[in-house]
């Protein structure tokens, strides 16, 4: 992420215009974001109620300026709705069609959506954890995916736009 290529420059000025649009998002509620706002520290950075930045097991690549090898964002939402409408569409579509450009390829899921009690701030360590439980068990209650949702009481959930159609009256609609 030090690259100072252009692809590099274009993927942090781009990063810049999809928080300004998804921080104005109905739903919207905070994300991380260090202390001292310098986000290209992630290992070192003070990341408060956040907690502890952390990563998923299978990543291999650097812990340092110079070597760190990926961008990673943890954001809370009031439902799944609003999240997936933000990720789903506007400047954050236009990023996502263009990740290919940007990052590795992976097997491994590179998002988890999970069900917070009202007040909690999520943490990195909770986000890696559930991230990898994800990879490790497919979506469950306790980590899933948009296409794969549940609600928070852990039944299969079907969002308009959200979630394969067999679950359509299997779940809550919001």
């Amino acid at each position: 992420m030090a690259d100072p290529a252009a692809l590099t420059r274009e993927l942090y000025a781009t990063g810049e215009v999809v928080y300004r649009e998804i921080g104005e998002r109905p739903g919207y509620l905070a994300r991380a974001e260090p202390a001292d706002g310098d986000r290209d520290v992630l290992f070192e950075a003070d990341w408060g109620a956040w907690g502890e930045f952390a990563v998923p097991t299978w990543y291999g690549k650097g812990r340092t300026v110079e070597t760190t090898a990926l961008a990673t964002t943890l954001s809370l939402w009031t439902d799944l709705h609003s999240a997936f409408d933000a990720v789903c569409t506007g400047p954050h579509r236009a990023a996502l069609n263009r990740r290919h450009d940007w990052f590795e390829r992976t097997e491994h899921p590179n998002y988890v959506c999970w069900w917070v009690t009202e007040g909690v701030i999520p943490t990195w360590r909770a986000g890696v954890s559930r991230l990898d439980h994800l990879r490790e068990h497919g979506p469950v209650p306790h980590a899933f995916t948009f296409q794969h949702s549940f609600d928070p009481e852990g039944t299969p959930a079907r969002t308009q736009g959200i979630g394969p159609k067999e679950d359509r009256f299997g779940g809550a609609d919001r």
